[in-house]
């Protein structure tokens, strides 16, 4: 334990009812004393510097946010005992705290347990909602500034030192925030408001998991840096944690959560709390050190003078009780947090807005054309509306009343398909990831964390989630399973019943955009087409490979799966039997054969600029041929609607979109012949939803 100071020439003996004893330590903007109070309890008592006292706006602010800071009634802060003006000397006495930092503990004990870091988060979170509820920010919440005592942790030098401008009070050429627990509007010197505090506790949950700073740098200039334009380093944290500390580094302070959903949401088990603190080392230095403190306390009001006592300020006897801390608090030294990435779920923003989910609902079939109107685009149902992302998109998914796909802000939004009004949107939903109907109601997507979301399509609300899932690129879902590319580059299966891990395999495969790879699912099998053209399938009960086509196209083109059957496109148009990989027919190619698509009554596909349909059955009866008037073969899957049939006319560089008759040899219409793309598409209830250039228009169909 660091030796306290003895008093110096020029310190003062006294101030106000404080009997100053020793000198804790001093800094750029004072100096800070072991003192007892009129009770004889032990205090410390901060004095502001000389030079700074002659300021007396600075001086008198000082004091005010000290009396302010008086009203704040949480038992887990050191309590500010009083505050003056005295002889142009302004100080602040507060309680001592015996007992380590956190810092300290960590660094002589090791990182927490993930019991303790759960009663790290809500303890602390519960102590910023009642700093915050005083009108307070705290401004500096870091492991020196939290003290582990025997009624729990408390948080000192809370903000009482900090002008309006959100700057701490630092001398000259000092910077005004710590590297890497400062939030990025701090480090920019922006207004800071509490949300500045829940970026500093997940810095400080990620210290207590793992020993080491979420950022990190050669310099403080490259930790700031960092901290303003990079992710934090999550690595080494459980995936139980991972998206609940995740969330305090939004940069964004509007959508980090506020500090009363952490007390909440990391409420740890009570019995395992308790016994985790009975068998920690933390609890016997704890003891020791206020013993310690008393027993020097004891020495020093006697002699006048101490010899020896702690370095941090701050300890409450009136706090709460030793029996409300056992069941709350635990130490140990395992590194239990495990994930990476930031943004995380956006589950606290879920948690403010559940009342204001928007309600399910359904959507009529929109009416059929008339075919006499053949030849004459018809006026779109709504739209275009400039709501989607540019670029190649991820085909969207129409689910219930609503058209889901990546917003032009970010992440995904919903669009009613009545009339194309915005239903929700979900920014920290990963538009690169894709989305996938699950089932008739859900569909599944991934964060920015990489965790699998299943939600409700009509109203946004989640249904379940796998933290640990570390999606990249979604390829297939049903409603058993929902399969995925890592980030690792491994392929990944996860059960919906379990919601959980059934499977990871290693793969190929790189390639995670609008290229592909895709998949489809049925019958107990895989069917994954990559980048590379290969087509494999896999047993997905296990991962295990089952069959293999080398060389069935130039790029992964998505497959269609029926009953027993794999429909596939490349270099021919291929029927293989799902099972076993036996092929059962094969039509040659003239260029390259997009991906199928199937509905009852046959098979339509694009090979070169000719569209052509057959019969589903093993007879390859050809239909129809239609020239589409374009030397470019369409890599995009047509969509069947009514009695039409929607194709992309060529690739991404130069494409339209033809309404085809499935009756007959008929082209329909077209639409934006001119628009070069590329397109997206997804068809149901009488309506096409096509997608280009960033925006989106619902046409409807014969």
């Amino acid at each position: 334990m660091t030796s306290v100071n003895p008093l110096g020439f020029g310190d003062p003996l006294r101030l106000g009812p404080y009997r100053l004893l020793g000198v804790l330590g001093e800094g750029g903007m004072g100096k800070v004393y072991f003192a007892a109070g009129p009770d004889g309890r032990p205090a410390a008592v901060k004095v502001l510097r000389p030079e700074l006292a002659h300021d007396q706006h600075l001086a008198q602010r000082f004091v005010r946010e000290a009396h302010t800071a008086q009203a704040v009634t949480s038992p887990g802060v050191a309590r500010v005992l009083g505050a003056e003006l005295e002889a142009g000397r302004p100080w602040i006495a507060t309680e001592f705290l015996a007992g380590p930092t956190l810092a300290e503990a960590v660094d002589g004990h090791g990182p927490l347990t993930e019991q303790a870091v759960r009663s790290l988060a809500a303890a602390l979170g519960a102590t910023l909602r009642d700093i915050h509820a005083a009108g307070l920010v705290h401004r500096d919440i870091k492991p020196a500034n939290i003290v582990l005592t025997s009624d729990g942790p408390r948080v000192i030098d809370f903000g009482i030192a900090r002008p309006e401008h959100g700057l701490t009070l630092t001398t000259t050429g000092q910077i005004p925030v710590t590297p890497g627990y400062g939030a990025p509007e701090q480090v920019l010197g922006r207004r800071v408001t509490a949300a500045a505090d829940v970026f500093s506790l997940g810095a400080v949950l990620v210290y207590a998991a793992t020993g080491r700073p979420a950022y990190a740098g050669a310099h403080v200039a490259a930790v700031q840096y960092a901290v303003v334009h990079e992710r934090p380093a999550l690595d080494g944290l459980p995936a139980a944690l991972h998206p609940l500390i995740a969330p305090c580094f939004q940069h964004d302070p509007a959508l980090r959560p506020a500090p009363e959903q952490i007390a909440r949401v990391f409420a740890p088990d009570r019995k395992a709390a308790r016994d985790a603190w009975r068998r920690g080392p933390l609890r016997e230095e704890v003891k020791r050190r206020e013993a310690e403190m008393r027993r020097q306390l004891s020495s020093a009001a006697t002699a006048g003078a101490t010899t020896a006592a702690t370095t941090t300020v701050g300890s409450s006897p009136s706090g709460p009780s030793r029996r409300r801390f056992l069941t709350v608090w635990g130490a140990g030294g395992a590194v239990l947090l495990a994930g990476a990435g930031t943004g995380g779920t956006l589950w606290w923003l879920r948690d403010r807005q559940e009342s204001a989910l928007p309600p399910a609902g359904d959507a009529p079939a929109a009416r059929l054309l008339d075919r006499a109107n053949a030849g004459i685009r018809p006026t779109p149902l709504w739209g275009p509306l400039e709501v989607a992302a540019s670029g190649p998109l991820p085909t969207p998914v129409v689910l219930r009343d609503v058209v889901v796909f990546a917003a032009r802000s970010g992440g995904l939004t919903a669009l009613k398909v009545v009339d194309g009004s915005t239903k929700w949107t979900l920014p920290d939903l990963s538009a690169k990831a894709r989305q996938l109907a699950v089932g008739e109601d859900d569909f599944a997507a991934a964060d920015t964390t990489g965790r699998l979301v299943v939600r409700n399509a009509s109203t946004s609300e989640e249904r379940w989630s796998v933290a640990n899932a570390d999606v990249a690129f979604l390829l297939a879902a049903t409603a058993e399973g929902i399969y995925f590319l890592t980030r690792k580059g491994q392929l990944r299966a996860v059960d919906t019943a379990g919601r959980s891990i059934r499977w990871t395999v290693p793969s190929k495969e790189s390639g995670t955009d609008s290229t592909g790879p895709f998949a489809a699912v049925g019958r107990g099998r895989l069917v994954l087409s990559g980048t590379n053209g290969d087509v494999t399938v896999l047993d997905t009960a296990t991962g295990r490979g089952v069959w293999h086509i080398k060389g069935q196209s130039s790029q992964a083109l998505q497959p269609v799966v029926e009953d027993d059957s794999v429909y596939l496109g490349g270099h021919t148009l291929t029927a293989v039997t799902l099972t076993t990989g036996k092929r059962r027919w094969a039509v040659d190619t003239h260029g390259e054969w997009g991906p199928p698509a199937l509905d009852p009554d046959g098979l339509t596909a694009v090979d070169g600029g000719l569209a052509y349909r057959y019969e589903k059955d093993g007879t390859r009866t050809e239909l129809w041929i239609v020239d589409l008037n374009s030397p470019y073969p369409s890599m995009q899957q047509p969509a069947v609607q009514g009695d039409c049939i929607w194709v992309i006319e060529g690739d991404f560089e130069n494409a339209g979109v033809s309404g085809l008759s499935k009756e007959g040899k008929d082209r329909l219409w077209t639409y934006e012949r001119d628009n070069s793309g590329p397109w997206t598409m997804a068809a149901a209830g009488n309506r096409v939803f096509l997608l280009s250039k960033g925006k989106v228009v619902a046409m409807p169909t014969s």
